[in-house]
């Protein structure tokens, strides 16, 4: 790619006016929390793995260990149900209601203990008729629904897309949960799934998506494994001029959630997966299983400075600035004229290669013209101190690994 080119590119996209986020006062920076699905999806069998099955004990546990094991503290305050908690049918009221044998008190008592504990809530549900499981789905019943996670006590919903029959019904579904969660006068976090579905169809207004949710998916489900995280950044960046945009504060693109502590990646890879996820200002969401993560994971997931960068209050998401000899270079713009910048080793193959940074690779917008005070985060932390316009830095990046720095 020309250099300059790509310089241009990246500039201009800075410059494009931000689309504005839905207009509920919620999620100002990306939110950050636990998920269930991708580490204990659909597992009700109760009796037979009772550990980890998803029930109201699930989450209990995983309360207790965001506030005991210091996730609470670093960020992680949302914990979120996903599909497979509903009873088979709604109630002679036409309420939804949670598997009475899996959530025997309830959502509402397990709302309560989760605000006890200083938590938000989180909960699944689907605008078709069926959940993507098939349990009962919120097609015709949208203000019910928002009214009863309102009295519930539920703090964020991730309203899924399955089961529906146009693209018409698709996004009708999506605004009218959105204006339904509205008016129940909650403040409740609405992750949307619309792109995901309506991408097939057509291509995405953003603006339209971004003034009813406050994030969205827009690929596929991710996975534990290297495969599916590098699927997941192709993607982003081959669509940056129209994710990049439309991401600012109260409306964020979620690449979905961080699989780091579980089973599929490499350390390097972990480390990649949460760089590049602070890079992308992406939600937070992590899945895993919170009562057994090695302490290396837990240190990195809990990381504050690299938090920081996710967490910028400018909300800034960051941009792929070069791809060449098996290298992505990324840069987040950062509050004060600041910069993240990220160098991922595409080689999966070898030792370690050397990445040549220089002064105009980097945002034309830094705020340090003269002198840069540079720091590296990640894979370890590293001050490699002042430099000047001048100046190259040649960085070591081990194979799938990334090198984050920051940029003051």
């Amino acid at each position: 790619m020309d250099t300059v080119w790509w310089l241009l590119s990246f500039g201009a996209l800075l410059c494009l006016p931000g689309v504005p986020g839905l207009d509920n006062g919620l999620a100002r920076t990306p939110v950050m929390g636990w998920l269930h699905w991708e580490r204990f999806m659909c597992e009700t069998d109760c009796v037979r793995n009772p550990n980890n099955c998803i029930s109201e004990q699930l989450f209990m546990q995983m309360a207790d260990m965001m506030v005991s094991n210091g996730w609470l503290k670093a960020g992680y305050k949302y914990l979120c149900i996903d599909d497979c908690w509903l009873a088979t049918a709604r109630d002679e009221k036409h309420r939804l209601q949670a598997d009475p044998i899996r959530f025997p008190g309830g959502i509402k008592k397990l709302a309560d203990y989760v605000h006890f504990h200083g938590l938000l809530l989180g909960i699944y549900q689907d605008l078709g008729i069926k959940t993507c499981a098939g349990y009962p789905g919120s097609q015709g019943f949208y203000e019910l629904d928002a009214q009863t996670f309102a009295d519930w006590g539920v703090d964020l919903l991730k309203f899924d897309g399955c089961y529906y029959e146009n693209l018409e019904q698709l996004e009708e579904g999506y605004r009218n949960m959105s204006i339904a969660l509205n008016r129940t006068g909650r403040n409740i976090v609405y992750s949307c799934e619309w792109p995901l579905y309506a991408r097939r169809f057509t291509k995405v207004n953003y603006t339209q998506v971004a003034e009813y949710c406050n994030s969205w998916r827009n690929f596929d489900d991710i996975q534990d494994s290297w495969t599916s995280i590098k699927m997941v950044l192709d993607f982003t960046a081959a669509l940056q001029e129209q994710l990049v945009p439309a991401a600012g504060p109260g409306a964020w693109n979620d690449p979905d959630m961080l699989v780091i502590g579980n089973f599929g990646l490499s350390w390097d890879q972990e480390v990649t997966q949460m760089a590049l996820w602070s890079i992308m200002a992406a939600p937070l969401l992590m899945s895993n299983d919170l009562r057994d993560i090695n302490p290396r994971s837990t240190a990195l997931l809990q990381n504050q400075e690299v938090i920081a960068i996710n967490q910028d209050p400018l909300g800034a998401q960051g941009y792929r600035v070069f791809k060449g000899d098996n290298f992505d270079l990324w840069e987040k713009p950062l509050t004060g004229g600041s910069l993240a910048v990220s160098v991922t080793n595409r080689q999966e193959i070898g030792g370690a290669r050397q990445f040549l940074l220089s002064r105009g690779i980097l945002w034309k917008g830094l705020a340090c013209k003269n002198k840069c005070y540079i720091t590296q985060l990640l894979p370890r932390r590293y001050e490699y101190g002042y430099f000047n316009e001048t100046f190259s830095l040649l960085l070591p990046v081990n194979p799938s690994g990334t090198v984050l720095l920051r940029v003051d």
